[in-house]
């Protein structure tokens, strides 16, 4: 088995630790990897910021034309990338798993390069011209989390680049090898230094958040290590972009004719197994129509099979880690303890790995912690409201706002009640789906900033006015 190296000022290095990365179907070693150490994170950043000043300088159509090139070397590299991915974090190879990963980092690098940020004229008169120039912020930091290790990797580097930045990405240690992999990729058609990887557990990961060489940190991860991250970065006023837990609320409206929505509320769930940021994670169900929408969502739920991401019939695999598994574990048994009802699912099958099935809870309460808490598992708590606007202020009631969704037969009157939902994103009639062009992003401690089209690429850029006297 061979072992994934970094790659720092357009080389390949080796180290003398090496990390284990563990499939979570049945916990078989799926890879190695170089381990990097602090030292290793100086060196990354001084190849960044070596490279600043020529990256930078770059002419804008030639920076364009080079993610465009990337996309395609991702494409021409998607059934090794997809592979990586379903070995180390569990997504299938079928249905909007690991290939469907690797289709939207090549799609997002593409969108990317289409974006442009041309200079905004703001006065021009016989007293002054004046106009407003984004910059590069400089050596951008990048920490990514497990769920989507390559999609993830592309939302945060693709636009660093697009504008100029140059980069030091941390991989999860649980899943760096498709991302140690990508970087390779890019090496190839990237100056030396523009894209650096590291990998490593928190050590190294502080080190980066930290290190007075590092401009602009952007992170997506839980909310409390969002809150490390901001106290990492305040020590030099870093600029920061955070994207953190969901806890996604959907409301059923009453009398909504469940049947044609069904495949679009699995996967608004269900989703790389629950585990995404924008999932949805508790449902409101009118009382008048809860206990049949209950068994129809259950009985849908119970026919969909999860396992070994490499089989071609499975739809759904593994939660991606042990301590994930426990976590999901605990709240489902702390809900069945204050009496919930386990529908479909809730126990996990005999054997090695991390197989935990697709779980349908009723009879759930706001105070259990598989609703309040972001479970971030195949689990879906359901709830009963009996007014809207009950359902309403339950949905917002939580320290989060991500996402949320409204479904019902009426879309313009589910749409007057999304826009009521305190979050970043509201659907109507769908969960988590995203588009390159539309600004990402949560409000109160689901972060700080937005991802995604031109709003998302202003993130990594400083803003000069340049006021000149006629």
């Amino acid at each position: 088995m061979s072992a994934f190296a970094l790659t720092i000022g357009g080389k390949a290095v080796a180290t003398t630790r090496q990390l284990d990365v563990i499939n979570p179907f049945d916990e078989s070693l799926a890879g190695r990897c170089a381990e990097a150490t602090t030292e290793h994170v100086d060196q990354a950043v001084r190849c960044a910021r070596e490279a600043l000043a020529g990256w930078a300088s770059t002419p804008d159509a030639e920076r364009a034309a080079k993610l465009v090139d990337i996309a395609a070397l991702i494409e021409r590299n998607q059934a090794e990338l997809a592979r990586l991915i379903t070995l180390e974090q569990g997504k299938p190879q079928s249905g909007p798993g690991a290939n469907f990963e690797v289709a939207g980092a090549a799609g997002w690098t593409r969108a990317t390069a289409s974006l442009k940020l041309p200079e905004e004229t703001i006065q021009d008169d016989n007293v002054a011209r004046i106009v407003i120039r984004r910059k590069p912020v400089g050596v951008v930091g990048s920490v990514t989390p497990w769920n989507w290790p390559l999609l993830i990797a592309t939302w945060h580097v693709m636009p660093a680049v697009r504008v100029g930045c140059t980069v030091v990405i941390k991989p999860s240690p649980l899943t760096p090898l498709a991302t140690l992999r990508l970087i390779e990729l890019m090496n190839q058609i990237l100056p030396p230094g523009v894209v650096n990887v590291v990998t490593g557990g928190a050590e190294v990961g502080a080190r980066l958040t930290d290190h007075p060489g590092v401009d602009k940190l952007v992170f997506t991860g839980s909310v409390a290590t969002g809150r490390k991250v901001m106290e990492s970065a305040s020590h030099s006023l870093k600029r920061l972009t955070l994207e953190l837990g969901g806890n996604d609320a959907g409301i059923i409206l009453p009398g909504t004719d469940l049947e044609p929505l069904l495949e679009k509320l699995f996967w608004g769930c269900f989703i790389n197994a629950g585990q995404t940021c924008a999932a949805l994670k508790r449902l409101y169900v009118h009382e008048s129509q809860y206990a049949a929408v209950v068994d129809r969502f259950a009985a849908y739920v119970a026919q969909i099979p999860v396992g070994n991401g490499l089989e071609p019939q499975t739809l759904i695999g593994p939660v991606s880690n042990r301590m994930q598994l426990e976590k999901i574990m605990g709240l489902v048994a702390e809900a069945r303890a204050r009496g919930a009802r386990i529908v479909v699912g809730g126990v996990k099958p005999d054997g090695p790995g991390f197989i935990f099935p697709l779980t349908v809870i009723a009879d759930c309460t706001d105070e259990m912690r598989v609703v309040k808490e972001e479970q971030f598992g195949p689990v879906m708590p359901l709830i009963r409201y009996r007014t809207i606007e009950e359902a309403i202020r339950r949905a917002n009631s939580l320290e989060v706002g991500l996402g949320g969704s409204v479904w019902g037969d009426d879309p313009e009157a589910a749409a007057r009640y999304a826009g009521q939902l305190e979050c970043g994103t509201a659907w109507v009639n769908q969960h988590g789906v995203i588009n390159p062009m539309t600004p990402f992003g949560g409000v109160k401690c689901s972060g700080i900033g937005v991802e995604f089209g031109v709003d998302g690429l202003k993130e990594y850029t400083t803003v000069q006015a340049l006021n000149i006297a006629r």
